[in-house]
């Protein structure tokens, strides 16, 4: 048992120092407040991470579905939706929502995707003895793929209109809930694939299992919860004090910190030859930022006192619609279910470009190249673009293939 819980110990004595100045209302200077409820994040998160893995083992069907697809998310969100929350009383707060939403968005695709395709196409390489070119996908995920087309189609809505409106949060949670209902419904006879602390957790006795479990979605939940106002006040705060753009320390730290168990666990399947599911993994995650995160924001605008509405400045336009394009790409390039290598340094390169050339100008013409891609490669891909988009509303799956890594 202790040696179940002794990295969970671990990360908890991490969390208390940041809970002691909540729980008294202590503000050390911004500096140390990023630096303390930031690792409180980050350490609640592994937490929450594992316990959610390790639920597995006692949840099934539609239940476990969106039970640990709302819990995986938490982190972020609870930064995020504080402040499209507090936006509805201070307006200077609406840009650091988007900054937020947006830079966990393009870091998933562009950092994620390009990193666990590339270590995947390593691995089976080094196994295999020979050149490895594309990550393959078993048919079964262009359903995933599917709904992240429609939602990201949609989201162009946002980049046009200048706005998130309360109707389009609404359609967009509708949609989230459809695609939990069409995950519940499909077949989920695979056994748990645990790995490092999920698994030791997994491994215990039934009733010692669900009560540290509960116990760890408890007490981690509360941690973020507790460091998510002062983790996002203090880097709001912290840009005037160390001289560094707000909306960027907002739109780049935050998210490292929350989705940095998600990153992980991604890595360690694509180290372990489980490039697909590692794929699979972090295409749901982009599944969920552009429904469920998109359709809260305005609810929580409205909650804190905003209209019917979260209006858009100029800056968080182009912001909006640069990961837009991006995503427009990344469902391009898989619409065939294959990931080349070129591709994952594509995607790779051009996240890296966009700090080299940072204002308006830069960001349109990123834009313009993400679409002329997207453009290109769903023209290559055509016979696959209406399948893919019909998926998410079929009710018969295609026949799946076993389909592996395969040198192109």
């Amino acid at each position: 048992m202790f040696r179940a819980i002794r990295p969970v110990l671990l990360l908890l004595l991490v969390a208390i120092p940041a809970v002691v100045l909540r729980l008294t209302g202590t503000h050390p200077p911004a500096a140390a407040s990023i630096a303390i409820f930031g690792l409180a994040v980050v350490a609640a998160s592994f937490v929450l991470a594992w316990a959610a893995e390790a639920a597995e083992m006692d949840i099934s069907g539609g239940l476990a579905i969106a039970l640990l697809a709302v819990i995986a998310v938490l982190p972020e969100y609870a930064v995020d939706l504080y402040f499209a929350h507090t936006a509805g009383s201070n307006p200077d707060y609406v840009q650091y929502a988007a900054a937020n939403m947006t830079g966990s968005n393009r870091l998933l695709l562009g950092l994620g995707w390009s990193v666990v395709v590339l270590i995947s196409l390593y691995v089976a390489s080094r196994r295999s003895g020979r050149t490895v070119k594309a990550l393959v996908l078993e048919s079964g995920y262009r359903r995933e793929l599917g709904f992240l087309a429609v939602a990201g189609v949609v989201a162009f809505v946002i980049p046009l209109t200048g706005q998130i409106h309360l109707v389009l949060g609404v359609l967009l949670l509708a949609f989230f809930a459809f695609y939990l209902y069409r995950a519940a419904t499909a077949d989920h006879d695979d056994e748990p694939d645990l790995i490092g602390p999920a698994a030791t957790i997994g491994a215990l006795p039934q009733l010692q299992r669900r009560i540290l479990v509960t116990a760890m979605f408890l007490v981690s939940a509360g941690v973020i919860l507790a460091a998510a106002e002062p983790f996002a006040d203090s880097l709001v705060a912290g840009g005037q004090t160390l001289g560094i753009d707000q909306f960027l320390l907002v739109q780049w730290l935050a998210p490292l910190a929350s989705e940095a168990p998600e990153f992980i666990v991604a890595i360690l399947f694509a180290w372990r030859g489980k490039g697909a599911a590692a794929l699979g993994l972090l295409i749901s995650a982009k599944v969920n930022q552009w429904t469920l995160l998109i359709g809260s924001l305005p609810i929580a605008y409205g909650i804190g006192g905003g209209g019917a509405a979260l209006h858009l400045d100029g800056r968080q336009i182009e912001e909006f619609l640069l990961t837009a394009t991006q995503t427009l790409l990344g469902i391009a390039i898989l619409l065939n279910l294959r990931f080349p290598r070129w591709a994952a340094f594509t995607l790779l390169g051009l996240f890296a470009v966009q700090f080299a050339v940072p204002g308006q100008t830069g960001r349109y013409v990123i834009s313009a190249i993400y679409l002329l891609l997207a453009i290109g490669a769903a023209v290559h891909n055509r016979k696959q673009l209406i399948p893919t988009v019909t998926a998410p509303f079929r009710r018969t799956p295609e026949v799946a293939e076993d389909r592996e890594l395969v040198e192109v």
